[in-house]
Order: C-alpha cells, then sequence, then structure tokens
C-alpha cells in the first residue's frame, strides 16, 4: 500500500488503514465537513443528514458495497486527520480498451482531509488506497465528483473528465 515513508517532514510518521464499522462517527464527521467546507449543506440540514449518512456508512460497511480508508497521526495524537471512501457496484457487463469485460464498478467518495493537514499529500496517499484496492480487486473503472479544489489532485492521479452527462431533478 502506498505510504507517507517519503522522508518529509509532512506526516511520515502517519498511518493508513481500512476503516470499519467502529468508525462510522468519524466517516459521518468527515462527509459533514466536506460538504460544510464547500458550502453545500446548510446548517439548517445537519442533523438530518448526520443521521441519514450515519444510517448508510452502517449499512454499506457491513454489506461490503462501501470501503473506507483513514489516515492517522502519528502517537501521541493518533487522531484522524484523512480518509477517503469507495462504493463498489456491479454494472452491466461492457468491453473494455483492453479486450476484457467490466463487470464492477467504482465511486470514490468522501476524499476529506483536516484542515491544519492539507496540501501535505494526504489526499493523493488516501485515494491511492482506493485505487490500489480497486486493481487488486478486478474493479476496472473509478469515477468521482472533484470539488474545484480536488481537480488538480485526482488529474496528476490519472483521473480525466468523461462524457458524463446529469439530470438534477
Amino acid at each position: 500500500m502506498p505510504t507517507m515513508n517519503d522522508g518529509s517532514s509532512n506526516g511520515s510518521d502517519l498511518r493508513v488503514r481500512r476503516a470499519t464499522i467502529d468508525d462510522v462517527a468519524q466517516l459521518v464527521h468527515q462527509r459533514v465537513s466536506m460538504y460544510r467546507d464547500m458550502g453545500e449543506l446548510a446548517a439548517t440540514m445537519v442533523t438530518q443528514f448526520t443521521h441519514a449518512a450515519a444510517l448508510y456508512f452502517r449499512t454499506a460497511i457491513a454489506a461490503g458495497e462501501y470501503i473506507a480508508w483513514l489516515a492517522i497521526a502519528p502517537a501521541p495524537s493518533a487522531e484522524i486527520v484523512a480518509g477517503a471512501g469507495l462504493i463498489v457496484r456491479p454494472m452491466i457487463p461492457r468491453p473494455a480498451p483492453d479486450g476484457s469485460i467490466e463487470l464492477r464498478e467504482g465511486t470514490v467518495v468522501n476524499v476529506y482531509t483536516a484542515p491544519a493537514w492539507r496540501r501535505k499529500g494526504l489526499g493523493a496517499l488516501v485515494v491511492k488506497h482506493v485505487m490500489e484496492y480497486a486493481r487488486d480487486h478486478q474493479i476496472s473503472r473509478l469515477s468521482l465528483h472533484a470539488s474545484d479544489d480536488g481537480r488538480p489532485l485526482y488529474e496528476t492521479l490519472g483521473f480525466a473528465p468523461t462524457n458524463e452527462m446529469r439530470l438534477k431533478r
């Protein structure tokens, strides 16, 4: 798995681990914080959104449909400072450019880094864990919705704009 043991002073002792059902509160905190930081979560919606996210994470983690990684700061704080998740789902078989058949796809979600830890490579670190998992588990296609701030990170990791269109109701 990718690590931060690159000799840098910015988190060289960070650990990354898979999230478990015991991390639901942290996953919810990151999701709420992410949407607040983007200005997309009204204060009046926080309680309802928190409950909905907690229910989703408990159910989807247990079903194996949501997998996440958390970056943990060095001791003594051992604070969770970043995370990223992956929604895994089957897809209608489709031909892949390499001649194989794609059967599963993943959506990268909940990429979040605590403000004090931003611009230190943690977003890339946790997304690389997602990418490695996808490669090792025959998830041939990854997609995500990038914020304006996140777009350069994803482009450096090889993500590219697609022809996706959306209808909002």
